[in-house]
This record gives C-alpha cells, structure tokens and sequence, in this order.
C-alpha cells in the first residue's frame, strides 16, 4: 500500500508538471543547444553520416522541441511521446552502438548509455500512459 503522503504528492498537478519538464530535459536543452549553435549540430550529424546534414538537423529540432512542449503541457502526449521515443531509439542505435566497440571500457560506457536510453524511451511510454489514464478517469 502506498502511503498516503505519498500518493498525496503523486497526486499534485505542479509535480507532475515538473516530472514531464525533466523527463523531456535532455531533448528541449538538446533541441535549444542545436538552434543556438548550428554549425556544431550539423557537424554532429556529418560526423554520424547523416545527410543531407542540415535537413537532419531541423528535423531533430522540431521533434526534439515539438515533442518536448507537447509532453511538458500534457498535450497530444501519445504523439510527443511516440515521435521522442522513436527519435532516441534511432539515436541510440546509431550514436551507442556498443556492439562495435573494442575497448572494454568505452564498450561498457557505451552499454550503460544504450541502456539509459531505452530506459528514457520506456519512461516516455509510462507518460503518455499516465496521461491516457487521467484524460479516460479524471
């Protein structure tokens, strides 16, 4: 069971609002840093192979920062959380390929952050769920 002052917190709507904030921190700080400094983000997206570079770039601005604002003020959360989920596994595939890694420490880094990732994608699951639930039950 849980305890009650605990299930009161669960239940506080400022708290939930600051879950969603740090939930999608890494993809809206990803998205700002990019838009900031786009040169440095199309190099990025050379250094992985991705072209055209530039395209690749916005796009992954948009879902980063689109994804992000939805998820953060509980709106289409189902889509935020899809497009942000799907963008971390193609990421995660392509910048954490562990698998390819020879050196027994940057192997087990990249394994850890491989696994962070799919962690991140089943929490942005969890959150689209939560906000289901609550639009069916308010």
């Amino acid at each position: 069971m849980t305890p009650a002052f605990v299930s009161t917190l669960l239940r506080v709507p400022s708290l939930r609002l600051v879950a969603r904030v740090a939930l999608t921190c890494a993809f809206w700080w990803g998205a700002l840093t990019k838009l900031t400094d786009f040169p440095s983000a199309i190099a990025e997206a050379q250094h992985f192979g991705l072209e055209p570079a530039a395209l690749v770039v916005v796009a992954t601005i948009i879902v980063q920062l689109g994804g992000s604002l939805l998820l953060i003020f509980d709106r289409w959360a189902w889509l935020a959380a899809g497009a942000l989920g799907i963008f971390t596994l193609f990421a995660t595939l392509i910048a954490h390929d562990f698998w390819n890694v020879t050196d027994a420490m940057q192997r087990f880094r990249a394994l850890n952050t491989f696994l962070e990732h799919l962690g991140l994608i089943g929490g942005l699951f969890l959150a689209a769920a939560l906000s289901e639930r609550e639009r069916i039950q308010p």
